[in-house]
């Protein structure tokens, strides 16, 4: 029985690892598609499927009782990866929009490569957080890059989505100042204070 029980889960926990893995293969699929001016419906589905699939792998984790830490974990650097791929093909698309929006990038920048210092050398791991600001970065991010790189389409919801970017990596700074230890699936800087709380009562 409890081999059975394990063969069960391990088959459990390949649905979101393997969610995980569609979204890192996107990655240079978004380049390629790029370098080779593939736009229109192929760039969209390629950008929806890499939402889907960071929308999908952590609540299946979580319905399937896999939410495991090293898959939260994969689940941040994937994302980071495929976002940086998106961020190669919009400059080989469009360089102008990239350039029109330099300033954004590089304070958005400057966070992030600020957050994995900070994590690595308060927590020896980088953030996995998840939180509701992030998710909504990640929703108009995805919108933003469809518009973009299918469509040549840019302006407020490019900028909305590298504003919402800074104040997620801001919040998320602000969550790990709080914790004491390392945690994953904090929703926000009001929920790390209550587990702060927490842990120390």
């Amino acid at each position: 029985m409890e081999t059975e029980y394990g063969r069960l889960n391990s088959l459990l926990l390949v649905i979101p690892w393997a969610l995980v893995g569609v979204r890192l293969a996107l990655a240079p699929t978004v380049v390629l598609f790029a370098e080779h001016r593939i736009q229109g419906l192929a760039m969209a589905l390629a950008v929806v499927a890499a939402l889907a699939s960071d929308i999908y792998d952590g609540i299946l984790a979580r319905k399937l009782g896999v939410a495991t830490t090293a898959l939260r974990r994969a689940d941040s650097i994937v994302d980071t990866i495929f976002y940086l791929s998106a961020a190669w093909s919009a400059w080989i698309t469009a360089p102008s929009t990239v350039r029109s929006v330099a300033k954004l990038l590089i304070a958005l920048g400057v966070l992030e490569i600020s957050r994995y210092v900070f994590d690595y050398l308060k927590f020896r791991r980088e953030a996995s957080y998840h939180s509701y600001l992030a998710k909504l970065w990640g929703l108009v991010l995805a919108s933003a890059l469809v518009m973009l790189l299918a469509f040549n389409v840019s302006g407020w919801l490019l900028r909305t989505a590298l504003w919402l970017g800074i104040a997620s990596d801001i919040e998320g700074l602000g969550i790990s100042f709080l914790l004491p230890a390392w945690a994953h699936d904090v929703r926000s800087i009001l929920h790390a204070h209550r587990l702060r709380k927490a842990i120390a009562h």
